[in-house]
């Protein structure tokens, strides 16, 4: 069966290469989101770069799909121009906006990665990002990610994800076929999180990964893989 593009976008704070294990067998593009201190930071920003990246290699219509900050990503371009999105895969992520909390939370980390730069920042973040008990090798490589980012994108993705609205309406608006996975480990965007997004995605269906946490392509790249493509061969995308 011919497959439309798939397009992967990737969490915070890692880059593309959070996609490796999936590529053999899910062949995506994989950007890299970079917010180069445009001013305010807003993640429309990044989506019009995955647009424009899109119209370079002549893709009128792709499967989007992402992870965490990928998926408000995926989000906010499809305020920008649905018409580009096929099916949505959509993992780890959440369609409502920060509450105040967190998105205090979000600024405060923001103006520390500027002072201090990232070394405090993978033993913060990654009992949060991983299951209860990571794979070999697999907290190792998350953290080689986190410290091989650009300090100063680490904060502007932050303030961009603090201010990002609601995206409801924005997704009960989009009929097209969508998958949502989930790590049953993940306390971040929990299952129930990613249950309530299914309900809201007019042709939602949702699956949930075992022995997984907030980055399930990392975390069981076999099993995200599969769903994946079992997934496009059922809805025919």
């Amino acid at each position: 069966m011919d497959h439309l593009p798939l397009v992967l976008l990737h969490a915070f704070p890692l880059d593309s290469r959070m996609w490796d294990g999936v590529r053999n067998t899910l062949d995506p593009i994989t950007p890299d989101l970079r917010g180069r201190d445009r001013q305010p930071p807003d993640l429309g920003a990044l989506a019009d770069d995955v647009l424009a990246e899109l119209d370079a290699h002549g893709h009128d219509r792709v499967i989007l799909g992402g992870c965490s900050m990928g998926g408000y990503v995926a989000m906010a371009l499809l305020r920008r121009d649905p018409s580009r999105v096929a099916g949505l895969v959509l993992a780890d992520t959440r369609f409502t906006a920060d509450g105040e909390e967190a998105r205090a939370n979000r600024l405060v980390m923001a103006d520390r990665v500027v002072a201090e730069g990232l070394e405090w920042v993978p033993d913060t973040v990654l009992g949060g990002l991983l299951g209860a008990a990571p794979a070999d090798g697999v907290a190792e490589r998350v953290r080689e990610l986190i410290l091989a980012q650009d300090p100063a994108e680490v904060a502007w993705a932050q303030r961009a994800m603090a201010a990002r609205p609601d995206s409801r309406e924005v997704l009960a608006g989009v009929d097209v076929p969508a998958l949502v996975l989930v790590g049953a480990q993940d306390t971040l965007t929990p299952p129930t999180a990613a249950r309530e997004l299914a309900d809201v995605l007019p042709q939602g269906s949702y699956v949930e990964l075992p022995d997984a946490g907030h980055l399930t392509p990392v975390e069981v790249p076999q099993a995200f893989a599969e769903a994946v493509s079992a997934w496009r061969d059922r809805v025919g995308v």
